[in-house]
């Protein structure tokens, strides 16, 4: 739940789609119940609750009715174009580097245009339309019992939430547990100021002074300083001292063979001893310095900190590859990527485009740090992509994508509202209620803390990807680049993918920003966990590539297959993520045990057949939306 407190505002650099996590509150601790709905009277709404549970039934059906017209209109449209090629499948999923899967431009009036495989990709026959439709009600039916359980589950143990507050949508409680999302909500009007405030600047900054990358970086890093001032009082010192030391080690160091050494022991020793001194205190540099720990803000910066580590890494690998040949090639990507084809320019040509050596000076390094839109929760963007889009605003996004992002967030946050007034998953998770619980009840609460998430660093919603590797492309994508980057190629890539994935998701582990002392144990379970699930992905994919199936009886076999170990891995990711986040590592033989026996055992079942039903449905929404991008290049 904590994914979804992302504020949308447009920026002129990255991704240019920014979202950063409201404040938080000085101490991370979640706040007790405050009883709006006394439990003796919890009989005078039963009413409302199964209204509620109509119109959410009705919410979800009415998409889900949209995505089967939509489906069979692009069906409709595919048996008009006459393909030659054979029928070709996905791959189990994306490679775990970012990678954009778009296929070149087709000339209208070509008579020797390619085959195109994203139409032969859809089925032919019309038993695959009624098995959409079957997969279709039964995704309704699905939605309905865990809507209608996940009520119930909340109306009756609501008195021993914590975390419930008095809500806004009739009587009902509002679900507050979430640091993260309550402080969003609370400091919703603070931010939406400062990004209006950012973009008003920017526009007379460059309309009327016609500022380049030294003037802007100048006026950005006053402006968030300022800010960052508000959020962390005189604990800003602590920042820029930590900041102007990487610099300087980056400048000595940056060019010898002991540079990635020295850059990762700094960063992490940093990192870990944040977190051990909880920011530490002034009055440890001496009593006369004492009396500043009384103006620390209102937000603990070592828990921004975290991204700034990855800032100030970003920094040192661009700085250290500068003279180094890049393996990046520009024209191959520009036929195959479909904005830069257009005319504009993606995201990785801004990450791989060379900049000149005066954009690596300090003030410039610090606004890249302290760049108040992105500095809270990202996107995280390389400090590449950074320094090239600070003399020219970015040209990625029109203000149509920016209106229409602007009202899918809105969308968002309102269903987000409903869901925490009637659903109160996360307060199930931290009110340790859940061995009260029955399998399934367990399941849906796991179902549930996954999230909805927003677009462009979460480009599809959490429980829409049916494999590890989509799922960590997918979330905080941004995220991924960065390790991607600086973590995994470094290390060797894919050449040793199957060790470098364990450094990769142990640094995930140390790096995530939870307090270490009581969840240390869960995270590195958790971290064994899905790295070994990741392992054995990267197997099956490589078996599987190394035997490509022939024929249309193999393809239709190797399909199911897919949807089938699809089933599997979504079961093996909500596992990893109960025990790293709601049961621990005590709880795993209690949840496997509750399966396994015989009361548990349809259960299991029941939702293996469940998630294997969406997996199907997530291949032909790939399909559908792989048509539509194809049509758009003909």
């Amino acid at each position: 739940m904590g994914d979804i407190g992302f504020v949308l505002q447009k920026t002129r650099y990255g991704d240019s789609v920014g979202r950063s996590i409201a404040i938080s509150s000085k101490k991370n601790v979640s706040a007790r119940k405050s009883t709006g709905l006394p439990f003796e009277h919890a009989l005078e709404f039963p009413a409302f609750l199964a209204t509620s549970a109509d119109l959410s039934v009705v919410l979800e059906g009415s998409l889900v009715i949209y995505a089967i017209v939509r489906l069979l209109t692009y069906q409709a449209k595919r048996r008009k174009v006459k393909t030659s090629s054979r029928l070709q499948f996905h791959r189990l999923g994306p490679d775990l580097s970012p990678r954009l899967h778009s296929s070149p431009p087709v000339l209208h009036g070509s008579t020797n245009a390619p085959p195109d495989p994203v139409h032969d990709r859809l089925p032919r026959c019309s038993w695959q339309q009624k098995e959409l439709l079957l997969l279709v009600l039964y995704a309704v039916i699905f939605y309905a019992i865990v809507i209608r359980r996940s009520l119930r589950l909340s109306h009756d143990h609501d008195a021993k939430l914590y975390g419930l507050r008095p809500g806004w949508i009739g009587s009902l409680p509002n679900d507050a547990s979430d640091a993260q999302w309550r402080n969003f909500r609370g400091n919703l009007l603070t931010l939406t100021m400062v990004f209006v405030i950012f973009t008003l600047v920017a526009k007379v900054l460059r309309s009327s002074f016609s500022l380049k990358a030294k003037g802007m970086s100048v006026v950005w890093t006053l402006i968030s300083l300022a800010y960052l001032s508000y959020l962390h009082g005189a604990c800003i010192m602590f920042i820029i001292a930590i900041a102007s030391a990487n610099f300087f080690l980056v400048k000595i160091f940056g060019r010898t063979k002991y540079f990635s050494l020295v850059l990762w022991i700094f960063n992490l020793s940093f990192l870990v001893c944040n977190r051990i001194y909880e920011g530490y205190k002034f009055s440890s540099f001496g009593q006369h310095w004492a009396f500043l720990d009384y103006f620390r803000g209102t937000f603990r910066w070592h828990i921004c900190f975290n991204f700034v580590v990855l800032r100030m890494i970003s920094f040192g690998y661009d700085y250290h590859w500068t003279d180094e040949n890049t393996r990046f090639d520009r024209k191959k990507h520009v036929q195959n990527c479909d904005h830069c084809s257009s005319g504009k320019t993606c995201y990785l040509i801004l990450q791989e485009k060379r900049v000149t050596s005066d954009k690596f000076s300090f003030p410039i390094y610090l606004c890249y740090l302290v760049y108040a839109p992105l500095y809270i929760a990202g996107p995280i963007i390389s400090f590449n992509a950074f320094a090239s889009q600070l003399d020219s605003p970015q040209s990625i996004y029109s203000t149509q994508d920016v209106a229409w992002y602007g009202i899918r967030w809105g969308f968002s946050l309102l269903l987000m509202e409903l869901m925490t007034h009637l659903f109160h998953y996360n307060a199930f998770a931290i009110s340790r209620l859940w061995k009260q619980l029955t399998p399934m009840d367990i399941f849906i609460i796991g179902y549930g803390v996954n999230g909805i998430v927003a677009p462009e660093n979460m480009p599809r919603c959490v429980n829409n990807c049916h494999n590890l590797e989509s799922f960590w492309k997918n979330w905080h994508a941004s995220f991924n680049r960065w390790l991607v980057r600086y973590v995994y190629i470094p290390l060797g890539g894919s050449r040793t993918k199957l060790l470098n994935v364990w450094a990769v998701f142990t640094f995930v582990a140390v790096w995530h920003d939870l307090e270490w002392y009581y969840l240390l144990l869960r995270l590195l379970t958790w971290q064994k966990w899905l790295p070994s699930f990741v392992t054995a992905e990267m197997l099956v994919k490589s078996a599987a590539t190394a035997f490509p199936v022939k024929g249309a009886f193999w393809e239709f076999v190797f399909r199911e297959l897919r949807a089938v170990a699809g089933a599997i891995t979504i079961t093996c990711l909500m596992v990893a993520n109960l025990v790293g986040f709601v049961i621990g590592p005590s709880g795993i033989n209690w949840l496997v045990s509750g399966f396994l026996q015989k009361e548990g055992l349809p259960t299991l079942s029941a939702l293996l057949v469940s998630f294997y039903v969406g997996t199907k449905l997530m291949f032909h929404i790939s399909d559908a939306k792989q048509i539509r991008r194809q049509g758009r290049t003909r």
